[in-house]
This record gives structure tokens, sequence and C-alpha cells, in this order.
């Protein structure tokens, strides 16, 4: 009797494991998805222990601190958009802020020229580091698990180190001479032989950080002697980062930007991010035309959704900054009859230049190497996170016995209206650079809704084309009826009012899109890849992830 009994709860348990983990890549108790295999698995091992999707999210980011230092980080920051099992929302802004020792032209030279390189490659182009005090702040309000639980998993993966990736080898071997001349003296992700896929990297300095991070919190980076190891890396070479700035950075818990698109909820991330005024807007720009008719990459569809980015890029560069410093008009820009407006002088016939686009009249007042995550777990909560160091590794310099990379993200600010970024972005007196001012990001962490229940977590690195990526991962999926594999993984195209030209990955359009396209006066540039987006769909059977194959992205669930 007891055997049979033992037989039967091993058949049920075999029964609950097949259930919980598909063959099919549906998944019943969660899911992660990210920028490397062993952070992905930090993550799925929160969840495994019974945290929830912040838990998770905050081993998560400390691991890609580690494993994918080019955006992974604690010397950057970014933005977290969190949903509630129950459909409670919020959004935490952890981007860096200006130091307050900086100025609106200090990166211009005497005759008020742009100097090239100080904004992305100095120790002036850091802005105060939020990541750490982001996770705090997470973990504090949503979290289930003890802190120190969190952090220990990066700093184990530090301390032994990983395997490293083909593509992270390559990385690393690329910008080698760019981590010598940022660190003279120092052997921070450089070796005697080129890096080759398997080799193990130990980061003992950053296992030294994450211990103090661990075991004070947010006082173990923003006080004590990780904060005097920022100051005096920044002393070294003419940063500005001071002790009192360190102190006085904090998160700012804001309310999403929420909008609809036909039955969809979309919930984002307000000002400082443009991504998620700017995804809403795209929306509904073409929400009326029958793009699900028309087809996936067809000239029809391609040509509606540039003209809407021409359109929406071009407000972007006027309209948006910093909440706490400028008045964005949100209500405003998301108003129906302003966003249709602005698609009147649409015409099917020809391309219509950028130069003759503007900056609309109206009522009232990143990188390429970011990274970006997507949780969700058994009980329905979900978290989308975009971080970022702003350019590949940051500035390239490593904080001197503290072991990780410090940001470049001043270089997201205007430092001359009408000058472009490292992404060809321009901007305007709205993210002009002031002391303790939150730079104008792209990142467009976003989770929709389909009939109050959660439906999607999605996000991308890309720099300037973040926005448009995530706006057509979500057409796949809802328009173009692609699962989540097939959504991230289709070919993907890019448009952002200035330059005047159309981005467009190899093998994206036919030879029949791109002859209709031409004809009609689209300057059409060929690119390797756009975006990297890591995605999650809630279904009826279960969670199903998306990671991107244009990396090492991996999903995990369970």
């Amino acid at each position: 009797m007891i055997k049979k009994y033992g037989i039967l709860l091993l058949l049920f348990a075999t029964l609950q494991v097949r259930a919980q983990t598909r063959s099919d890549g549906y998944y019943a108790n969660g899911m992660v998805v990210c920028a490397y295999p062993d952070a992905a698995q930090v993550g799925l091992s929160i969840l495994k222990k019974g945290g929830n999707a912040v838990d998770a999210a905050v081993a998560l980011h400390f691991a890609l601190a580690v494993t994918y230092p080019d955006a992974g980080n604690i010397g950057g920051g970014g933005f977290m958009v969190y949903r509630s099992a129950k459909g409670v929302t919020n959004t935490l802004d952890f981007r860096e802020k200006a130091p307050s020792a900086a100025s609106a032209d200090m990166f211009l030279d005497a005759s008020g020229s742009v100097v090239p390189g100080m904004s992305t490659s100095s120790h002036q182009a850091s802005g105060v580091p939020g990541s750490v005090d982001g996770m705090v702040q997470a973990n504090q309000k949503y979290g289930k698990l003890k802190w120190a639980e969190l952090v220990q998993p990066a700093i184990d993966l530090a301390r032994n180190g990983f395997k490293v990736t083909r593509r992270f080898a390559d990385g690393l071997n690329r910008t080698a001479g760019a981590f010598a001349k940022a660190n003279p003296g120092r052997s921070y992700f450089l070796k005697e032989t080129p890096w080759k896929e398997g080799d193990l990297l130990i980061q003992e300095d950053l296992a030294k950080t994450l211990e103090q991070i661990r075991d004070k919190g947010r006082s173990g980076f923003y006080k004590g002697i990780v904060a005097e190891q920022i100051v005096a890396e920044m002393k070294s070479g003419g940063g500005l980062i001071s002790m009192a700035d360190l102190k006085a950075y904090h998160s700012v818990w804001r309310k999403p930007i929420t909008g609809t698109y036909k039955d969809y909820k979309i919930i984002t991330m307000p000002p400082p991010s443009s991504g998620g005024i700017a995804l809403i807007s795209l929306l509904r720009s073409i929400e009326k035309y029958p793009v699900h008719r028309w087809g996936y990459n067809q000239d029809s569809t391609v040509q509606l959704m540039v003209e809407a980015e021409r359109r929406v890029y071009a407000d972007r560069s006027k309209y948006l900054g910093d909440p706490d410093f400028f008045k964005v008009p949100v209500d405003s820009l998301l108003r129906n009859n302003y966003i249709l407006s602005r698609m009147n002088s649409f015409t099917w016939d020809t391309a219509t230049p950028s130069a003759s686009i503007q900056p609309g009249t109206i009522a009232g007042y990143e990188s390429d190497e970011t990274t970006h995550y997507s949780i969700a777990d058994k009980d329905g909560n979900a978290v989308s996170v975009t971080t970022t160091l702003n350019g590949s590794y940051g500035s390239k310099i490593v904080v001197k016995g503290a072991g990780f990379l410090l940001n470049n993200q001043m270089d997201d600010f205007s430092s001359k209206p009408g000058v472009p970024n490292m992404y060809g972005l321009i901007g305007g007196t709205a993210n002009s650079i002031q002391p303790n001012k939150r730079m104008l990001s792209s990142m467009t962490p976003t989770i929709i809704e389909k009939n109050g229940k959660l439906f999607m977590v999605v996000g991308t690195p890309g720099g300037s084309t973040i926005i448009t990526s995530v706006f057509q991962t979500i057409l796949n999926v809802i328009e173009f009826d692609q699962d989540m594999q097939q959504a991230v993984a289709s070919k993907r195209f890019h448009h952002q009012w200035l330059p005047d030209n159309v981005s467009v990955e190899r093998g994206a359009f036919s030879e029949a899109t791109q002859s209709n396209l031409a004809k009609k006066g689209y300057k059409l540039n060929s690119s390797n890849g756009i975006g990297r987006v890591d995605a999650i769909l809630k279904t009826a059977t279960g969670y199903q992830g998306g990671a991107d194959p244009r990396a090492d992205d991996t999903k995990a669930g369970w």
C-alpha cells in the first residue's frame, strides 16, 4: 500500500513538472528573458525560491552587471515598469542625473562648438549612477525575499567567474585598446592573449563592491568606501561627480503613461523617457489603417509606419525632457486630434521630406548598447526593465578598486541645441544640461494588458531604435499573428526624422517593396541589426518567451 502510494506521488510529481516545463515553449510558473544566459538562470532561480518578479529583477540586474558589462551595470541607470497580479501599475525612474557641477556649455569649446568625444569618452561624460538606488527602492516597495539573497548570486559570478560566449569574447577583444587607453596601468577586462569562447572572466574588485551593496544596501554604494572610490576616480580625470552628488541621488516612482491600441492597454514609461509617449503616439497614428490586411513589412505598411515615426521623432526633439525641470505637455502630445493632425500631411504618392516636418504646435504645455529584461512570475506579477551605460561599456572607464564601468550618459543631453548625439538624435532646450537634471532617454519598457489581464511584457536596447523596435514587435503579435519568438526575431526597420533615411535590416524587405519605396523617394540604408528585443507573451496555455537571436539573449522558464 505504501509502495503504491509512493508510485502515485511520483507520477503526480512527474505530471506537475511536465505541466510546468513544457516542450512546446510554454511555462506555467514564470519566465525570465534577458541578454545573457548566466543572468537568466539567476533570475529563474529566484523565481523557483519563491521570489516574485521584482525579486528576480533585482537579482538579475546585479547579475547582468557581472555577466554583461557592455550594458548591464551598477554604474548606470534605467527605468522599470511594474504591474502586479491585481493590475496595480507603477514605474520607477532610476535614470542617472547630471552632477551638481554640470553646466549647459560644459562640452563646448571657446568658440561654442561641441568638443568631439568629450561627452562620450571622458570622466565628465558620467552622470550620477542610479541603478543601485533603483534596485533598493524596488526591493523595499515590492520585494518578498531578503536583500542579501538577491545580491549574492552576482557576487558568486564575479568571484568564481563565468565562461564568456564567443560574442562576448569578440566584444572584449574589439574593445581592448579602448580599455587600455581609458584605464592606464590597470588590467580590467584585459588579458595577455585574446579572449576566446569558454574563457573564465573573474572580477574580484567587482565582487568586493557587490559585497558592500549586499551588506549595507544603498549606503554600500552611495556612501563609504565605494563612494570614495568613485570620487577618487572622478578627481583623477577631471570628472564632476562628488560625494554630495552621490548622497543626494534618489530614484523616483512616477505614474505610468497609459494609452490604448484597439483592445489593448499600453502601460509604459513617462518622461524623462521619451519612449512611452512616442510609442503610444506611433500606435495611435496607424490605428485606423488596415495594416493586418496589408501584411508584415509590405510597402504600404512600411510607408505608413515610417511617416508616423518621422513625425513622432520630430516632436521628441522639442517637447520631451526631465519633467522635474521642464513642463512636458504629455496630455497635449497624446490627444487623438493632435496625433491625427500630424498625419494630415502624409500622402501615399511620395515620401514626406523630413526638412518639411517640424515639431508640431501643441495646445498647452538610448544606446545601441542598452540592455532589457522582461520577467513574469507564477502569480502574474510582471516587470519590464531597460537599463544602460549608454555606449557599449559606457565611457570604458573602470572605477579603480571598485571594478565597475562608468556610464557616458551625459551624451544623452543636448550638448548644443540642434547638434546630434552619438545616435544622431537631435535635441533642444528641453533636454539641455542642467545640474541634477535627468537626461532624456529612448528606453521604452512596456507592459500590455488585454481585457484587464496581463498580455505582454516587452522592451529592447538599441539607442534611438528602441522605440521603433518595440513598436514593430507589438504589431508583429497583435496585427501579424506572430508568436513571441517570431515577433522578436522578425526583421526590422527604423526612421527617426533626422537623418532622413530608413535603416533596414538585411532581408527585411522584398525586392518589390524596396523598389516601390525607392520610387516614392525613400532612402533605404542597409543595417546589420536593429534592437535586441526580449519579451514575454501571456497566453491561455502559459508564458511564451521571445529572446532576440541577434545576440546571446536567453529565455528561461519553469
